[in-house]
C-alpha cells in the first residue's frame, strides 16, 4: 500500500496541479470582465507553468493598456537587456496627477509637518530577486490582475489610500534562466522526487543575475544596472512599505518579519520594529484563515542594509522579508507532504493582499513615522559628538569618482574641501571631501562609515561590516569640530570627462598606473597591437614641458617597438576614452632611475585568462572575478567547468584564476598538467579555497590553518546544548573588515599608496606568514580588526598571518590570497591586486622556500 501511495505522489498528472482563479481568490471577489486574466494572455493557468520574463512583461503591458488604474514604465535594463518593469497603481481619478502626489509625498519629508492628512501611503511590491525563487514573480501576475480588475469597496479603499509600485521581477535574467530550466525538464506526468533533474539545477544556479551576483546583496553596493535603476526609483518615491518576496528550502513553511529581535541594526529606530510587528498581525490573520503554517522572529535578521528588506529601514520605510518553502519546480515531496507550485504562489498572493490591508489601516502611522525619520535627522546629527567624515581624495580619479557616485545614488551629499584640513594627525588636502551628518540621510551616512565591532547580538545572517571607504581604500576620519573646516557651497556632482592635449609623434609615451582604469586602458592598447613596458622602479623622464616623474608600475610605450602605423591615433583615443593622461617622453635617457631601454623595463602582454568554475566552485566568487575582469580590466576570461578542464591546451593561457571553491574533483592528470604549465612560465592565482588547493598541491609554499584548526582554539568546557548556536556565532567570521601591512615595493602592489590595505574577510581559513623573504606581500597587522564583529579569539589568530603570498615556481609564479579581493564587486582597493597579477605576475622572482 505504501508503494502505491508513493507512486501516486511521484507520478502526478501535469493538469492535476493547474488551479483556476477561484483557487487563489475568495469567492466574493468580483472582477471586471474587460480586463484579461493571466490565463487569457499566457494560454495557461497561473502555476501550471513557470512564467517566462517576456510573458510577464507582456501581461503587465496589456493590463496597463486595459486598465485606467495602471501606469507601465521601463525603468532600466539588465545586463542581458531585459526590461526592468515598474507598474504605478492607484485610483483612476488620481493617476493623471500622480506626479503631484509624488512631489507632495517627498515634501512632507522636509517641511517638518509629520502629521499625515489625506496623503496616500506608498507601497512597493518587489518579487523574486532570486531567479529560482519564482513563486513571487508568478504571484505578481495575480496581484497585478487583482489591482487592475477587482471591483467593490475593498479595492476602492485600497486604491484611494495608496500608491502601489509593483516590480514583478527584481531579477529578470535569473528568472528567465530558471523558467527555461524547470519548464524544459518537466513531463506531462510530474515527478515530485527531490532528486529529479527539474529540482536540481546545473552550476551556476539561476538564483543570481547575469554575472552570478546575488542581487539581494546589491541594494547598497549598486554594482549592477538592476540595482541602480531600482534605487533611483526608490528615492523618487521613498516608499512607506517595501516587500521582498523570497523562497527557502522545501521542508520549511512560511516566514515573514519581524526577524530575530536582537539582530536589527542599532541605527534602525525601535519604532520600525513596532510597525513591522503591527503589520505582521495581518499576515498571521490571513495565513491562519487559510490554515497555512508560518513562523516569525527566527533565522533571518535586519542588520545588513544592503538587502531589499533592510534598505528601507535606513530610509524611513518598513522593509518586510517573506520566505516561502520552495517547490523548486512544479511539485516536490517534502516532510509536510507534496508541495505544489500553485500553493507557493497562493501564499505569496495572500501576504501581498494582507500587506495592502495593513498599509490602509496603518497609513497614518507609516506616514508620520517616515516624516519624523527625516525631519528629525538634523536634530539627531546635532546631538552627535562629531560633525561628519572627511574622506581623502586620490590621484586615482576613477576610484574616488565611483565612491562619490555611489554616495550620490543614495542621496548622500559630499562637499569638496576648499582648504586643507588636519584631523586626528592626518592631513586632508583640497582633493578631499566632507560628508556631513547633518543631512536627511543622517542614518545612512553613519551606516556606510560605521566601524562598529560589537553588537547586542553578535550572530549575523550576512555581513557585519561594510564600511564603504575601507572597500574603496580611501583614508577617512571623523571631524569632531567645524573649526577650520572650509567646504564648497555645492555638493559634489559628476563632472564632464577631462580632455587631453593631442599627442603627436615622439620618442616614447608613458602613463601612470594610479587610476583604477589603467589596467583596462593598458589591456585595450595591448589588444590593438601596442607594445608596452612596465617600469619596475621609479624614474624621471624628459619631455617638451620639462621633467616627468613616473612611479613604479608606470607604463612606457616606446616608439621604436611599435609596428602598428596608427599607434599614435590609438593612444589619443585611449586617453580620452579612459580619462587617463598619456605623457610624451622626448629621450630614452632619464635624469633619474633606469633608462628606457633598461632590463627593469619589463615586457607586458595582454593576459589570456582561464577562470575555473563548475560544481565545487563558488558561483558567487567566480562570478565576481568574471565581473571584475570583464568590467574593469576589459579581459574576457575563458570560463571552464572543472569537468572540462582535461580537454584544454593550457599553453593557450597566460594565467589561471581559482576563486573560492573545492577543486579536488580535478583529476591527478589535471593537477600534474597545472604544475607543468606553471613551471614553464604560467601565472596562477588562487584565493580562499583556490589558495588552499594551491597549498595542498604544494604549488603554494605556505602553511595554513583550516576552519577546524581555528575553531579548536575556542574553549568548550562546561558548555550546554543551549550554547551551541552562540558558540557557532563566535567561531565564524561573518563578513568583517581587517587591516593588512603592505609591501609597497612589490609589483603586485603597484598603484597602492598607503602601507596598509583594508581587506574583507568572511572565512576562518587562514594562510600563515612565510619565513621565506620577499614573498609576504600582505600580512595582517597586530590589531587587524577594522569594522564588523569578529570574536577576540579569531582576531588573535588572524593577527600577523599572511594576506597574500607570491613566489616563483620554475619559470612561473604562484599567488595565494587568504581573502576574496573582488568581494561583491565593490572592493575597489583589493581588486587592484588581481589586475596587477595579470600584468605584472611574471615580473618578479622570489623563492618560496
Amino acid at each position: 500500500m505504501r508503494l502505491i501511495l508513493t507512486l501516486m505522489v511521484v507520478l502526478l498528472s501535469f493538469s492535476s496541479i493547474a488551479k483556476p482563479l477561484s483557487y487563489y481568490f475568495e469567492q466574493d471577489v468580483e472582477f471586471d470582465s474587460t480586463i484579461p486574466t493571466p490565463e487569457e494572455v499566457l494560454g495557461y493557468q497561473v502555476g501550471e507553468w513557470h512564467v517566462r520574463h517576456d510573458q510577464l512583461v507582456r501581461y503587465m503591458e496589456i493590463l496597463a493598456d486595459k486598465s485606467d488604474r495602471i501606469n507601465f514604465e521601463v525603468i532600466g535594463r539588465t545586463h542581458e537587456q531585459r526590461p526592468l518593469v515598474m507598474l504605478t497603481i492607484t485610483a483612476a481619478n488620481k493617476l493623471s496627477s500622480i506626479e503631484q502626489t509624488r512631489q507632495a509625498h517627498l515634501a512632507r519629508l522636509s517641511n517638518n509637518n509629520s502629521k499625515a492628512q489625506d496623503e496616500p501611503a506608498v507601497v512597493w511590491m518587489g518579487y523574486s530577486v532570486h531567479g529560482n525563487e519564482s513563486s513571487g514573480s508568478n504571484a505578481s501576475l495575480l496581484v497585478a490582475y487583482y489591482l487592475a480588475a477587482a471591483q467593490g469597496s475593498e479595492i476602492e479603499e485600497l486604491l484611494n489610500n495608496t500608491v502601489i509600485l509593483l516590480d514583478p521581477s527584481l531579477n529578470p535574467d535569473g528568472l528567465a534562466r530558471f523558467a527555461n530550466w524547470v519548464n524544459s525538464n518537466r513531463g506531462m506526468n510530474l515527478s515530485s522526487d527531490p532528486k529529479t533533474r527539474e529540482h536540481v539545477e546545473n552550476w551556476p544556479s539561476s538564483r543570481t543575475n547575469h554575472y552570478w551576483f546575488d542581487l539581494n546583496r546589491d541594494w547598497l553596493l549598486l554594482q549592477h544596472p538592476e540595482s541602480r535603476a531600482r534605487i533611483a526609483k526608490f528615492h523618487q518615491w521613498k516608499p512607506n512599505i517595501l516587500t521582498d518576496f523570497h523562497e527557502m528550502g522545501p521542508n520549511s513553511s512560511y516566514f515573514f518579519q519581524p526577524g530575530i529581535p536582537s539582530r536589527k541594526h542599532p541605527i534602525t529606530p525601535d519604532e520600525n520594529v513596532t510597525l513591522t510587528k503591527a503589520i505582521a498581525n495581518y499576515h498571521a490573520k490571513t495565513l491562519d484563515e487559510n490554515n497555512a503554517l508560518y513562523f516569525t522572529e527566527e533565522s533571518f535578521d535586519d542588520f545588513y542594509y544592503g538587502k531589499g528588506s533592510t534598505y528601507p529601514d535606513v530610509n524611513g520605510g518598513i522593509g518586510i522579508l517573506f520566505e516561502q518553502a520552495s517547490s523548486r519546480g512544479h511539485i516536490q515531496e517534502t516532510i509536510n507532504g507534496p508541495l505544489s507550485f500553485p500553493f507557493t504562489i497562493k501564499n505569496q498572493l495572500l501576504t501581498s493582499l494582507s500587506t495592502f490591508k495593513a498599509a490602509i489601516d496603518n497609513r497614518h502611522a507609516l506616514l508620520d513615522y517616515q516624516a519624523k525619520f527625516y525631519n528629525q535627522a538634523t536634530d539627531l546629527a546635532s546631538d552627535e559628538s562629531f560633525e561628519g567624515y572627511v574622506v581623502e581624495g586620490a590621484s586615482d580619479n576613477t576610484r574616488i569618482m565611483h565612491f562619490l557616485e555611489l554616495l550620490k545614488q543614495h542621496q548622500i551629499n559630499a562637499y569638496p574641501l576648499t582648504k586643507s584640513l588636519k584631523v586626528e594627525g592626518n592631513n586632508f588636502s583640497t582633493d578631499s571631501y566632507f560628508v556631513p551628518l547633518a543631512q536627511p540621510q543622517y542614518r545612512l551616512v553613519k551606516a556606510v562609515f560605521s566601524e562598529q565591532k560589537n553588537f547586542a547580538d553578535n550572530t549575523f545572517y550576512d555581513v557585519s561590516g561594510w564600511t564603504l571607504a575601507h572597500a574603496f581604500n580611501l583614508p577617512f576620519s571623523k571631524v569632531k569640530s567645524s573649526w577650520g573646516l572650509k567646504v564648497a557651497d555645492k555638493a559634489w556632482e559628476k563632472v564632464v570627462a577631462p580632455s587631453f592635449a593631442t599627442l603627436t609623434e615622439g620618442y616614447a609615451f608613458g602613463f601612470s598606473w594610479d587610476d583604477y582604469l589603467a589596467p583596462k586602458m593598458l589591456n585595450s592598447l595591448l589588444q590593438q597591437g601596442i607594445k608596452a613596458r612596465v617600469a619596475l622602479n621609479a624614474l624621471t623622464a624628459k619631455s617638451t614641458s620639462g621633467e616627468i616623474n613616473f612611479k613604479p608600475g608606470s607604463i612606457i610605450i616606446p616608439a621604436g617597438l611599435q609596428t602598428n602605423t596608427d599607434w599614435i591615433t590609438l593612444l589619443n583615443k585611449a586617453q580620452n576614452e579612459f580619462g587617463i593622461a598619456i605623457k610624451p617622453i622626448t629621450s630614452g635617457l632619464t635624469s633619474k632611475g633606469a633608462d628606457l631601454g633598461s632590463r627593469s623595463m619589463a615586457v607586458v602582454n595582454a593576459p589570456k585568462v582561464l577562470l575555473v568554475g563548475g560544481q565545487g566552485a563558488s558561483q558567487y566568487e567566480v562570478g565576481e572575478a568574471w565581473y571584475y575582469l570583464d568590467r574593469f580590466v576589459g579581459v574576457a576570461p575563458t570560463i571552464v567547468e572543472m569537468n572540462r578542464f582535461s580537454s584544454l591546451e593550457l599553453s593557450d593561457y597566460s594565467h589561471i584564476v581559482l576563486a573560492h571553491g573545492n577543486y579536488n574533483s580535478l583529476s591527478d592528470a589535471d593537477k600534474v598538467a597545472i604544475k607543468s604549465w606553471v613551471r614553464k612560465g604560467g601565472v596562477i592565482w588562487g584565493h580562499k579555497g583556490g589558495a588552499k588547493f594551491l597549498a595542498d598541491q604544494q604549488l603554494l609554499k605556505a602553511s595554513y590553518l583550516s576552519r577546524q584548526d581555528v575553531a579548536s582554539a575556542f574553549k568548550t568546557t562546561g558548555l550546554s546544548y543551549g550554547d551551541k548556536d552562540h558558540l557557532a556565532g563566535r567561531q565564524r567570521i561573518a563578513g568583517a573588515i581587517f587591516n593588512t601591512n603592505v609591501d609597497l615595493s612589490h609589483p603586485l602592489t603597484f598603484s597602492l599608496k598607503r602601507n596598509t590595505l583594508p581587506v574583507f574577510k568572511n572565512s576562518t581559513w587562514l594562510l600563515e606568514a612565510s619565513d621565506a623573504p620577499f614573498v609576504n606581500v600582505l600580512t595582517y597587522t597586530k590589531n587587524p580588526l577594522l569594522a564588523g564583529f569578529t570574536d577576540a579569539v579569531n582576531v588573535e589568530q588572524v593577527a600577523g598571518g599572511a594576506g597574500l603570498i607570491a613566489h616563483s615556481y620554475g619559470r612561473g609564479t604562484v599567488i595565494g590570497m587568504t581573502d576574496d579581493p573582488v568581494f561583491r564587486g565593490y572592493w575597489y582597493g583589493t581588486s587592484r591586486l588581481l589586475s596587477n597579477a595579470l600584468f605584472f605576475g611574471h615580473t618578479f622572482r622570489a623563492n618560496g622556500e
